[in-house]
């Protein structure tokens, strides 16, 4: 094995022991299993993503970083915004206000 592949699979199991430990601390009131795991695999893989495309090393490792940045930007965007109207259904409704009624007089 190479040294830069075992610094890669280092990191990958790093990378995943840290998102596995962010997952299980989300409280279940506020995500469900599912949208909390995508979202911190998604923060995890964005951060993954950056790199490559910022590291320089040729121009397809930058173009598919550039890719990756973009697919993980898109699925964290997305599951926020899924996540909160998950949480705008468990919002109170107003009760629609009951005017009296009463008949308009014409002239």
């Amino acid at each position: 094995m190479t040294k830069t592949l075992e610094i890669s699979l280092f990191i990958f199991v790093l990378a995943s022991f840290l998102g596995y430990t962010v997952i299980t601390r989300v409280p279940g009131l506020l995500h469900t299993p599912l949208m909390s795991l995508t979202n911190a695999l998604s923060a995890i893989s964005i951060v993954g993503s950056l790199l490559l495309a910022g590291g320089g090393e040729s121009t397809m490792a930058t173009v598919l970083g550039s890719i990756a940045v973009f697919a993980s930007f898109t699925n964290i965007v997305s599951g926020f915004l899924l996540t909160d109207r998950m949480l705008g259904m468990f919002k109170r409704r107003e009760a629609p206000s009951r005017k009296a009624a009463t008949p308009e007089v014409g002239p």
